[in-house]
């Protein structure tokens, strides 16, 4: 009996967890225009508080840890080929489009280097939660999007400098330092917790969805305020290098999955793991590195993939039905 209520308990802390993760995705484009625009409106009010992103980051990024559990690694060792696909795919199709999207577009230099970081950070932390809502293949997103962080320290720093010293002057070693502290730290340190506090952390579990989507929109408000007098001339053109570049990833992330038989499940799943990127990491790489005008594309991109990500899955989750 004893075993059947914490079976019970278990799944119901779970099941809570899965709600609020919902919840806090389909209300967190509200929370970052509300953000942005406090950040535009107000500049002066975040005043010297870009020193203090990557400490945001990282707690966004402690909380990710937080949520992890021994079967995501245990679902890598399951299907290597369909994880390996995805971080090929994430890894390849968003830098390259960034960088198109830059010659394209004739961005400014800060902005083309903004737009490339963004494609060269890995998932995005709500690319779960979407693929779920989409009836994807959520154990295949869950492990990319795991492998995808842990390898951003070996993979960002160089495509980034690869792909964006034609730009600005890129010091890939002070990004991996940057990685290493703001991300791979912070997971590990979430993945430590959870394992020492085991069932006593389960509780919390529902918290932390809304914990990252308000730290991520601080993080916005800092990077709007940075570039607030340098935003009505750009806003325009760096929406549109946006939504290209997620829509994009979206559609050339889903015909990688359909390439490589992952069938239906799976390639909803690679849509999300290509096309959704970890906009924070990248706001605050471009914030320490190039200039908060570069973080610009990071924080827009914030807003509109969780905005394209939910009309996606609703309307993949429909067609599915």
């Amino acid at each position: 009996m004893r075993t059947e209520r914490t079976e019970q308990q278990a799944g119901e802390e779970a099941g809570a967890g899965e709600r609020a993760a919902r919840r806090a995705v389909t209300l967190f484009p509200l929370l970052v225009l509300a953000a942005g625009a406090l950040g535009l409106a107000a500049p002066g009010s975040f005043t010297g508080w870009g020193e203090a992103v990557p400490y945001l980051l990282g707690v966004v990024m402690f909380c990710m840890g937080l949520t992890m559990t021994p079967e995501d690694f245990r679902g890598v060792a399951r299907r290597p080929w369909a994880v390996a696909l995805g971080l090929v795919a994430h890894y390849v199709i968003m830098p390259g489009l960034g960088w198109a999207i830059a010659h394209l577009l004739h961005l400014s230099p800060q902005l083309a280097a903004g737009v490339i970081l963004v494609g060269c950070a890995p998932s995005g932390t709500a690319s779960n939660v979407v693929t779920y809502l989409a009836r994807g293949d959520v154990a295949l997103s869950v492990s990319v999007a795991t492998v995808s962080t842990v390898l951003a320290p070996l993979v960002t720093p160089p495509l980034t400098l690869l792909l964006a010293g034609e730009y600005l002057p890129v010091d890939a070693g002070s990004m991996v330092t940057d990685i290493l502290k703001t991300v791979l730290l912070p997971v590990l340190a979430g993945l430590l917790v959870r394992f020492l506090g085991g069932r006593r952390l389960r509780r919390a579990l529902p918290v932390l969805p809304w914990l990252s989507a308000l730290t991520i929109s601080v993080i916005v408000a800092v990077v709007v305020a940075g570039s607030a007098d340098a935003i009505k001339s750009a806003a325009a053109l760096v929406f549109v290098a946006v939504v290209l570049h997620n829509g994009l990833g979206l559609a050339l992330g889903y015909g990688a999955g359909r390439l490589g038989r992952l069938g239906e499940g799976g390639s909803r799943a690679m849509a999300f793991e290509v096309g959704m990127q970890n906009s924070g990491l990248a706001a605050s790489l471009a914030t320490a590195h190039f200039s908060p005008l570069a973080a610009l594309p990071a924080a827009v991109f914030s807003v509109w993939h969780n905005v394209s990500g939910a009309l996606a899955a609703a309307w993949l989750s429909r067609r599915g039905r």
